[in-house]
Parts: structure tokens; sequence; C-alpha cells
């Protein structure tokens, strides 16, 4: 599911295509031989399509999707293998004014979640104001996978959404979790079948982008200063942690692991 069908491409980037339908626009993750995963150009076009929707006074409500069979499968392990020395830099430089550019941007922001949302595209998935998904969707912090810990906002939107008991098997045991349990865990607002999803979303999207503007912009800094306000410092610390981490032997066995298809040996170090 695109959710675009009937919008008109008003943007194309190297792996981001931006449509608009009236005031409503999709911001449409185009990797879809990666599932959608990330990499340098893919979070370079991911901002450069936030800021065009924040600062386009004639957009008032925003939806993120993916093209093929998935949202995102988060980062691009074969892709970025090289950079993870660097990787507190990629999160401060890369990931983290998306994340902050989507709470603090004052139009509301749905994630149409349409297949897998793992790593941080889970993270970009929660940091929007609405979260909705099709059936056959499913959730994952799949961090400890490979040896990781929770970035890109996911140690605050997770247990902000269900609370710290189901953060923690969330983030420690890395499984799926599927689109009907992720509504009744309250970690998204609401699920569609496969073949309305688009339909569905669509409409929401109209209902947004018709509604009071104004209002949802204070609404979301209300929320931001209740369940947010400590979001830059906890971004921060996430970073930190997760330099430690990819430094670990654990990690560099996670990765090889993945790439070979095979289970990971971990060993604590």
């Amino acid at each position: 599911m695109t959710g675009v069908s009937d919008d008109e491409l008003y943007r194309q980037y190297e792996t981001i295509n931006l449509y608009r339908r009236g005031a409503g626009a999709t911001i449409e993750l185009n990797r879809p031989h990666r599932m959608n995963a990330w990499n340098a150009q893919f979070a370079a076009d991911l901002r450069a399509s936030l800021a065009e929707v924040t600062d386009n006074p004639d957009i008032r409500a925003v939806a993120i999707t993916g093209a093929g069979r998935a949202f995102s499968a988060g980062a691009d392990l074969k892709e970025t293998a090289e950079e993870t020395a660097d990787v507190y830099q990629i999160l401060v430089e890369r990931y983290h004014p998306l994340i902050t550019g989507i709470r603090r941007m004052p139009k509301p922001v749905v994630a149409a979640v349409n297949g897998p949302a793992a790593g941080i595209g889970l993270s970009l998935a929660l940091a929007c104001d609405l979260v909705v998904a099709a059936e056959s969707a499913f959730f994952q912090l799949a961090f400890v996978n490979i040896g990781l810990v929770p970035d890109g906002g996911s140690s605050v939107f997770v247990p902000a959404r269900v609370g710290f008991t189901r953060a923690a098997e969330l983030a420690m045991l890395g499984e799926r979790l599927d689109a009907r349990k992720a509504l009744d865990w309250g970690l998204i607002n609401q699920v569609f079948g496969d073949e309305e999803f688009a339909a569905r979303t669509a409409a929401l999207v109209d209902r947004l982008a018709s509604g009071a503007t104004r209002s949802y912009a204070g609404t979301k800094r209300q929320l931001n200063q209740w369940m947010y306000q400590h979001m830059d410092d906890q971004l921060e610390f996430e970073a930190g942690i997760q330099r430690e981490m990819a430094g670990s032997a654990d990690f560099a066995e996670g990765v090889a692991a993945f790439n070979a298809k095979r289970p990971p040996q971990f060993r604590g170090a």
C-alpha cells in the first residue's frame, strides 16, 4: 500500500516521494528494494521532505507511509556497517532532527504503517501524532537482535504509549508485535483491513487537513510539554549508550549474523 494512488506527485527525491491531495500531503518512503531501510541519502531526503511540508502553509496535515511491502525495516546494515564507529554522529546529525522535526511540526502527522516497522522505522512511526496500521503490519524493537539498544526516541515513545512493563518486553525480547496486539496494547491508534487501508488513511488525513489546524498545533505543544519535554536529553542519552553498544563484540556478531542470515552467538562482550 502506498495510500497515494489518487494523489498527485508533488516532489520527488531520490528515496522519497511527496504527494499532495488538497491540503493533505503524503511522504512516501521509497526504497522498496531495501524495505525502506535508512541510509545517508534516505535521511537527507526525509529531512528535506519534512522541511517542505512544515514550511508550506497550504499543507495542513501530513501522512508518512512506505512504498512496497514495508513501512521501514530500520537502518540499512549492509550500507552503514562501515559507519558504525560514528554511530553517535549519525544519530545526532541524521536521525534526531527528523524525530524532533515531526514532534515540533505545528501540523498533525499520521504514520500510515503499511507493513513492517522495525528499529528506527518504529521510532519514526511513533514520533507521529497518530499511528494507523494495515492488518498485516507488525512492529518490532529489533535493536537487541543485533546487540544494540533502542534509539531514535523509542526509549521515550514506547513507554509513553504502553508503559514500562510492555516497553521492557518489546526492547529486551525484540519480538514482532502484530498490528492487532499493538492496538490492544495502546501502541497505535487504529487498524484497518489491508484492502481498505489506503482509503481509510486518506479519509483520516482529509479530516485532519480540513480541521482546526491551530488547535492541533496547540495540542501538540501541550502533549510535548507533558510527555516529551526532556526528549532532547533522552535522545542524547540514547546516542551515548548506542555508541557504547556499537563498539561491542556483540554488535559485530549481530551484524555478521544478520548478513549471513544465521542466529547470532552473543557473549555479553
